[in-house]
């Protein structure tokens, strides 16, 4: 069975940085889509960052892009996403996602880890 465990989330101020982990068990992932997704209370859970191990290839989203930094290693089963420069929007909830198949859908999703960037 497939498991995404995510660690690495807390409370920093703005301009901080912080950096989230996301463990894959259960599956081959080195040719697949792995990354991160996030979410606010009220609002669409939002694409963040993917990339395949076995390709090399990352992707960002707009808001993200030149202050976080996605890596896949370990044949696509260790996913972090470092986090630089956060803004007080960069809060949300953080998913780990598994196989990403669009910009809003995954075959498997982490249980989710809390970023809080404070003024």
């Amino acid at each position: 069975q497939v498991r995404l465990v995510e660690s690495g989330g807390g409370l920093v101020q703005a301009g901080e940085s912080l950096s989230l982990s996301c463990a894959a068990s259960g599956g081959t992932f080195s040719s697949d889509f792995m990354g991160w997704f996030r979410q606010v209370p009220g609002k669409e859970r939002e694409y963040v960052a993917s990339g395949r191990w076995s390709s090399g290839e990352t992707f960002y989203a707009e808001s993200v892009k030149g202050r976080f930094t996605i890596s896949i290693d370990n044949a696509g089963n260790t996913v972090i996403l470092r986090m630089n420069s956060l803004k007080l929007e960069d809060t949300a909830i953080y998913y780990c996602a598994a196989r990403i198949r669009t910009d809003k859908f995954a075959d498997y999703w982490g249980q989710g880890t809390q970023v809080t960037v404070s003024s």
